[in-house]
């Protein structure tokens, strides 16, 4: 997997600095569907819950800065995104096996 420089995730000085620091979640989007590698980490499932919701609030912002999408309107639009996917039929979790040199 290629990408352009500009769309390459860095991880923060601050998490590379954090010796417990523990990754939680990818995801990558690929062949028009979400995919995604996860780590049950917390000992109560509401804390995700959290982490989605203020990874929300950081992408509404994120939309504001990138695109120069109205930042409320942007969050406003990420949580219909999350209805329309709770009130849908389901979500099949299909489990794969790691690519060949993956990283850890």
């Amino acid at each position: 997997m290629t990408e352009a420089s500009e769309f390459q995730l860095k991880t923060p000085a601050s998490v590379a600095a954090d010796a417990e620091a523990v990754e939680i979640l990818r995801i990558w989007w690929s062949k028009g569907e979400p995919v995604m590698v996860i780590k049950p980490a917390f000992n109560d499932p509401r804390q995700f819950g959290q982490v989605l919701a203020m990874a929300a609030q950081h992408m509404a912002h994120g939309y504001m800065v990138r695109h120069d999408h109205d930042e409320k309107q942007a969050y406003n639009k990420i949580l219909a995104g999350i209805s329309d996917v709770l009130n849908s039929p389901g979500v099949e979790t299909v489990v794969e096996e790691p690519a060949s040199g993956s990283m850890p």
